[in-house]
């Protein structure tokens, strides 16, 4: 391998290896010596691709999120009727919302870097994106089923995802919380949308 494809590979490794960590030990509990330790590597290969404890985190919340979109898509992409997919959503959310590792890294890594410069910045660009995913999503979704949604893509993206977070925060000390009023809230935008076609 080049030296590039070398530094890549090493790059892929730590995040991945980091991605295990955080989510099963916790973003705080788990050093960048552990994480090279365990990825096989010294502390200095960490710094070589990141700078900083944050830097690694901002690409695993990356590796999560894109998961976190990919499944979602996949679970109600194989779904053909309003109800099909209302179905889907449900046990996407079951299975995700309160996930305690994915809402202990996010809530953890906000908490802890408050006061580091470019870290607001850096987190507010990937809710931008992922509130984008599931508004592309939604709006797909809505042109497949010939609807038009009784709000912008984005607007009904931000409120299921402000709903969202609130419930994966308290499912994941109370994991019998159900995710009814995320689906019913989903179900209230689809029960509100007009035809756009003959269907």
């Amino acid at each position: 391998m080049t030296r590039r494809e070398t530094h890549a590979q090493t790059r892929d490794r730590l995040v991945e290896t980091a991605h295990r960590l955080f989510l099963s030990e916790g973003y705080n509990a788990t050093s960048l010596d552990k994480v090279a330790a365990a990825a096989g590597y010294s502390k200095g290969a960490v710094y070589s691709n990141f700078a900083t404890k944050h830097e690694l985190g901002l690409a695993v919340i990356d590796v999560v999120h894109h998961e976190r979109a990919t499944s979602l898509t996949a679970a109600v992409g194989a779904a053909t009727t309003v109800e099909d997919r209302l179905a889907a959503f449900t046990g996407w959310a079951e299975t995700h919302i309160g996930d305690v590792g994915w809402t202990a890294l996010e809530v953890e890594f906000a908490t802890s870097h408050r006061h580091v410069e470019g870290v607001h910045e850096a987190l507010a660009l990937r809710r931008r994106e992922f509130t984008g995913a599931l508004a592309d999503l939604m709006a797909g979704q809505a042109a497949e089923l010939g609807v038009e949604l009784p709000l912008p893509p984005e607007d009904a993206a931000v409120q299921l995802l402000a709903l969202g977070i609130g419930l994966g925060v308290q499912r994941a000390f109370d994991p019998e919380l159900p995710v009814t009023s995320l689906v019913d809230l989903l179900r209230s935008f689809l029960e509100r949308a007009t035809p756009t076609d003959d269907r």
